[in-house]
């Protein structure tokens, strides 16, 4: 079985800070490993409960966080800016499986770090009425596809979430929300061994389980100013339905995940813009 690996930061047991995420300092550096560690651990899991080929989608910042050498299991690794498919690329029908590692909450929720894709531009957004994060939009893929999500490991908050859009999905949570930038979080030995215990059991009933289901997989955005809105506009299958209002709906799963991709892109000038 084919089991694809998408992995973001903020959700690593440890990383409450934005220096421990972004950079080159120690304390990047010092994420970097803890991240790392959490995902040879999914990876191992994964392995032992299965999976025969695991692809890495590098998510996070500049998306080449980890040591392309240092992957687990033989694991070839999709890294580098500016992916088609943003957190989701490299996935297709060929996969058995999809794996959220190191996720977090969405934005405005009592989660560490907790954004949406770009904090500076979105203040929530919500798929078919839900309030969702970066798990529920990356999933908009796998639906698309006919890929069941079956694992997402990160905070309480983003565990909370995909399950709620997701049922049944499986979860490692490694830390719980004290404040946007304080955690309590699990010692990382026991991170690891959560993750690569749950990661077994998700691949392990991955061909029993379905695909996310959103019908109509409608994804709305609440965004900090008019400016971005009317950006976000003139984007194939934006509508602004408010003044700082957005409806993101394409022809197919992808299409809207695609137009939300684009839309973002599209509006990060404008949202620096204080």
């Amino acid at each position: 079985m084919k089991v694809f690996l998408s992995t973001d930061m903020e959700g690593t047991a440890g990383v409450v800070a934005w220096e421990q995420c972004v950079g080159d300092g120690p304390q990047a550096e010092a994420g970097r490993r803890l991240l790392l560690a959490e995902v040879n651990a999914a990876i191992e899991g994964a392995v032992a409960g299965g999976a025969t080929d695991v692809v890495v989608n590098d998510s996070h910042s500049t998306m080449r966080n980890l040591p392309a050498d240092r992957l687990a299991g033989g694991a070839s690794y999709v890294s580098g800016a500016h992916k088609p498919l943003y957190m989701m690329q490299g996935l297709d029908d060929s996969f058995g499986a999809c794996l959220f590692v190191s996720y977090h909450g969405s934005v405005g929720a009592a989660a560490g770090l907790s954004h949406t894709y770009n904090p500076n531009a979105v203040i929530e957004a919500r798929l078919d009425g839900r309030v969702t994060g970066e798990a529920g939009i990356n999933a908009l893929v796998a639906a698309h596809y006919g890929v069941p999500v079956v694992l997402v490991t990160g905070d309480r908050c983003a565990c909370d979430e995909t399950a709620a859009l997701i049922p049944g999905v499986h979860s490692a949570v490694v830390k719980e929300h004290v404040s946007r930038v304080a955690a309590h979080s699990l010692h990382p030995e026991l991170a690891c061994e959560l993750i690569k215990l749950q990661a077994r059991a998700a691949v392990q009933t991955a061909a029993d389980a379905p695909p996310p289901r959103f019908d109509p997989g409608v994804l709305e955005l609440s965004v900090r100013t008019t400016d971005i809105a009317e950006a976000a506009s003139w984007v194939r299958g934006v509508d602004r339905t408010g003044p700082r209002e957005l409806r993101i709906h394409g022809d197919t799963h992808l299409g809207t995940y695609r137009s939300f991709c684009a839309a973002i892109l599209l509006t990060r000038t404008v949202a620096e813009i204080r």
